[in-house]
């Protein structure tokens, strides 16, 4: 996943890519959707390959593929970003992130890697040797 533009997002409520996909479950089959209020300007590189980074208390922990954007208008009459994403929760190397607003744009190469099949989750380094790591450009 190195190449492509990538979002990140805080995943608030839910404890780890275990509960997001069981609370994804409850809204039927087919592709996930997750409303978001800004629509993207950078929506044909996120539909060439990108994918969502889903931030769990603080960490970098599973990503879903992005497959299309769709206009979903609120109760209120407001249109927003729809992002509709594949079921499938793929699991990624364990990053710290500090919390943001919304979404940010991650470039290809600042995203973290897929975790090796067959391996479903990686403790977290200690914040401060995370830190150092990043400050050295060792991630």
């Amino acid at each position: 996943m190195t190449r492509s533009l990538h979002l990140m997002k805080l995943c608030v409520g839910a404890d780890g890519p275990e509960d997001l996909a069981a609370w994804q479950t409850r809204f039927g089959a087919g592709p996930a959707l997750h409303v978001t209020r800004m629509w993207p300007k950078r929506e044909a590189e996120l539909l060439d390959g990108g994918s969502i980074y889903w931030v769990f208390k603080g960490v970098v922990l599973a990503r879903q593929r992005i497959l299309t954007l769709e206009r979903v208008e609120g109760a209120d009459g407001i249109l927003r970003c729809g992002l509709m994403l594949d079921r499938e929760l793929v699991r990624v190397a364990a990053v710290p992130r500090r919390p943001f607003q919304g979404w940010r744009y991650l470039p290809g190469p600042e995203a973290p890697p897929d975790l090796p099949a067959g391996r479903a989750s990686e403790e977290p380094l200690p914040p401060a040797i995370a830190a150092a790591l990043a400050e050295m450009g060792l991630r």
